[in-house]
């Protein structure tokens, strides 16, 4: 290995991670595997971080510990920092809900254990009842905790496994255990937040990336003539192969969790692998000169982005998805984005990561007591943002606005009806409302509007927030509903509530909020079990969500196979009226409910007389 030669194309590679990370989350549906970017950054790190302390080692036999750890916080801390800083102030004036968990937020931030913390705290990545602001530092602290450690195994490595070789099978062995432990702790249906945070289940991308570096430092196969022949091809079909898991995974596919993020960060190793021959075709393209702008401030845009987001979205008006609206807020985002990060990078990252903190600081503190005003502005402005933030911190709610409301709305549907005794359902967890004690009578042919005696509603976390729109336009609705179920609950919901006799004669299912439809023949099951007697409702969904499009279009599929089945389009009733969401974009607020029933009202109606409809 040279031990001076710059690797070159590894910015393009960062380019290509933070364009994805930027597409998924200002349009999911876009790119639906959009997170892969992450693990691109993973492998990244994994192979500069290893290539640096090998050539350490070489030149001076020893690792500078210290220095090592003093190098990465000059280039990781203040930028981070920076954004805590604004935008915790900026989100004291635009609503309580993103400084929900703000203090555990920067907490983690602070002590680079944001992936443990939330873990611990049992917040959901996937779930969007509370849009943390720090959400995406999950990753900075796994990053973290490999600068943290690695050094220090590092040399372990070196010790315990005294050939190229052994070290490289060490690190695929890692990388591998790592894999599959995700793979094995992953559970279909369920939140997938702890084995996506966990950095025991999510280290196999820096292991490859340690892998590649021994790999590289220890053997001649990347240096042999061919290989650097060969190296557009593998450097065009790992970045195809890349792109195209991107394209078709999903955070609710199980192959994802599975080996689809493991294949995802193998052909990030053998893409940077491509880079190292230095082939003057691939390193044109890598070393593009946006490309390049883009690689090199990665890191900020990576860090604001999703403040930038969130902030605007709560600052403007609602705005139904990809309305002109919509794509406004996010465009402002991006350039955004672009623009912070880049003044970031100039004035912030690059003084301090060339001069260090202490010159860095001495030249701050010279041009505060200069002629020029703006040196004077930034320090007042950064008083004022440790004021404000501190407020913001110690002022912030513990629950969002949704959160609130559902878990207000649950207290209510646990509590028995007065008057009437509720039958218990053998699951022991329903949320139920005006349930019958005795098993409803022989169930009519479907017709016939249905009243709301007549009716129950299953669901999840929407049916919860909709509870009093739906008691209000259809009343004596009967609500078995509980937050955070999927359809994958759904059929055991279901035998529960058969066999305590307390299923009508029409039945609202609405579940998928949080993981759309996974699996269509589980909601066949359900509709093949309630039978053709019954008058069913499906609820479609919105959101940002990356699977709202293929769940509608399955719900509708679905529906159409069934003459006593149809879907109530609140996808495309809520679109119309975007203000009547909560701050998360996904569940109504009090018109919202209303709107929500009424949307289920129309349903039934035109299920009851569909030529009357028409």
């Amino acid at each position: 290995m040279d031990q001076k030669r710059r690797i070159r194309g590894l910015d393009g590679l960062r380019a290509l991670a933070v364009a994805a990370v930027l597409v998924f989350h200002l349009r999911p549906a876009s790119l639906p595997g959009g997170f892969i970017g992450v693990d691109v950054f993973f492998v990244v790190s994994g192979f500069l971080i290893t290539t640096l302390l090998i050539r350490e080692i070489a030149k001076n036999n020893k690792i500078d510990l210290p220095g090592f750890w003093l190098r990465r916080a000059r280039r990781l801390l203040p930028a981070l920092w920076l954004v805590v800083l604004v935008s915790v102030s900026l989100a004291l004036f635009l609503g309580d809900d993103l400084r929900v968990g703000i203090g555990r937020q920067t907490l983690g931030a602070a002590v680079f254990a944001t992936n443990w913390i939330e873990i611990a705290a049992g917040t959901s990545y996937f779930a969007g009842t509370s849009p943390q602001l720090f959400v995406h530092f999950w990753s900075l602290a796994v990053e973290e905790q490999f600068y943290l450690f690695w050094p220090i195994l590092f040399v372990l490595t070196l010790v315990i496994f005294t050939t190229w070789k052994g070290r490289i099978y060490a690190a695929l062995t890692g990388a591998i255990l790592s894999g599959a432990l995700m793979a094995l702790l992953y559970t279909p249906g369920a939140d997938a937040t702890r084995v996506y945070y966990g950095t025991d289940t999510h280290a196999f991308g820096l292991l490859l990336g340690v892998a590649l570096a021994f790999i590289w430092a220890g053997t001649t196969f990347l240096k042999a003539p061919l290989f650097k022949a060969l190296s557009p091809l593998t450097a065009l079909a790992s970045l195809g192969g890349i792109v195209a898991l991107m394209w078709f995974l999903d955070e609710n596919l199980a192959i994802t969790f599975r080996g689809g993020l493991f294949l995802a960060c193998l052909l990030t190793a053998v893409l940077i692998a491509s880079l190292l021959p230095g082939n003057r075709a691939v390193l044109a393209v890598a070393e593009f000169r946006p490309f390049v702008w883009l690689g090199q401030r990665s890191y900020g845009i990576y860090l604001w982005h999703w403040p930038v987001i969130l902030l605007l979205t709560a600052l403007l008006p609602a705005v139904a998805i990809d309305s002109a609206g919509h794509w406004l807020i996010r465009g402002v985002a991006l350039v955004l984005t672009l623009v912070i990060a880049g003044w970031s990078y100039r004035y912030l990252e690059t003084p301090i990561r060339e001069l260090g903190f202490k010159e860095a600081g001495r030249r701050a503190v010279a041009a505060l007591f200069g002629p020029v005003l703006i040196p004077k502005l930034a320090a007042g402005g950064l008083v004022l943002a440790v004021a404000l933030s501190t407020v913001g911190i110690i002022t912030a709610p513990e629950k969002s606005a949704v959160q609130a409301a559902i878990e207000h709305a649950e207290d209510e549907l646990s509590a028995p009806t007065p008057g009437a005794e509720v039958a218990t359902p053998t699951t022991g967890d329903e949320a139920t409302a005006g349930a019958e004690t005795e098993p409803p009578e022989e169930a009519a042919a479907v017709g016939g509007m249905p009243t709301g005696a007549e009716i129950t509603a299953f669901g999840d976390s929407m049916v919860i927030t909709s509870k009093d729109g739906l008691e209000y336009v259809l009343p004596g609705i009967q609500i078995q509903a509980k937050s955070n179920r999927q359809w994958q609950d759904a059929q055991a919901v279901l035998d529960a509530a058969l066999q305590a006799g307390t299923v009508r004669r029409a039945v609202v299912l609405a579940y998928g909020t949080n993981a759309g439809v996974p699996d269509p023949d589980v909601v066949r099951g359900v509709i093949d079990t309630l039978g053709p007697e019954r008058m069913i409702v499906l609820v479609n969904l919105y959101s940002n969500s990356t699977f709202i499009a293929s769940s509608n279009e399955a719900l509708d599929e679905i529906a159409g196979e069934y003459p006593n089945v149809i879907v109530a389009d609140w996808n495309a009733a809520v679109a119309q009226e975007p203000g009547m969401l909560q701050s998360d974009r996904t569940h109504p607020n009090i018109p919202g409910a209303t709107l929500f029933a009424q949307t289920v009202e129309a349903a039934f109606a035109e299920l009851a007389e569909p030529d009357l409809v028409e």
